[in-house]
């Protein structure tokens, strides 16, 4: 793992969109396309904002989500609505989303469809992660039902989990998929995520799941 800490988090998040810029161009200089993983929550989303500003060749970057609440895009909680809003904007408006949601089904059934549409898509060239304080990244909980199988070595491409205590079920991208990419990166602010991060290296994935995408993984923190 790399870490790099910033004085301020706007210096952190311009920092970092010109990272993942960067990344993404020297992706498309190699390959007909770049595939770009992103998290939802509000922590990334001035990264966004500085993001789908720049000029990259949008239109041929397929942009995906690490989890989503099995929620429709007009709810609120719906990490497909904000990265539509904040990311899938100005230039980047010209990049192909593929959604983790399918209208009329259960997560269960959808699951199929869902990994299929990403699998072409593998390994993500690009990818950005959150973690909570309770040092879970994507949908990945400490004691959620289906976690064991989603860190497998041979975990499928997707899961269908319910973190304790949500409303509702979520669909997750797996560790192997996560660790997988081609670049990782992890935004955190905070010191209780500072402090989090710190207790994830010395606990395993089940106790912590963000640890099974740190090996390779650059963590860009700021207070």
């Amino acid at each position: 793992m790399k870490f790099r800490s910033y004085p301020d988090r706007d210096m952190m998040m311009l920092d970092l969109a010109n990272v993942l810029a960067s990344e993404l161009a020297a992706a498309l200089r190699q390959n007909d396309e770049a595939s770009f993983c992103v998290p939802g929550g509000t922590t990334p989303g001035p990264v966004f904002d500085v993001l789908s500003a720049l000029r990259i060749d949008w239109s041929r970057v397929v942009v995906f989500a690490s989890d989503e609440r099995w929620v429709p895009e007009t709810d609120a909680r719906s990490n497909g609505r904000m990265i539509g809003a904040r990311l899938l904007t100005g230039r980047a408006a010209a990049a192909r989303y593929i959604p983790l949601y399918a209208a009329g089904m259960t997560p269960e059934q959808a699951l199929g469809r869902l990994a299929a549409a990403l699998e072409p898509h593998l390994p993500i060239s690009v990818l950005l992660l959150g973690m909570g304080a309770d040092m879970h990244t994507a949908s990945l909980f400490a004691g959620a039902p289906g976690l064991t199988r989603a860190l497998a070595a041979d975990a499928p491409t997707l899961v269908a989990l319910r973190p304790p205590g949500a409303s509702e079920k979520r669909v997750s991208l797996t560790a192997p998929v996560l660790s997988g990419a081609l670049a990782v990166h992890v935004v955190i602010t905070g010191d209780d995520k500072r402090a989090a991060l710190d207790r994830a290296m010395q606990l395993a994935p089940h106790e912590a799941p963000v640890k099974a995408v740190l090996a390779n993984a650059t963590v860009h923190w700021a207070a």
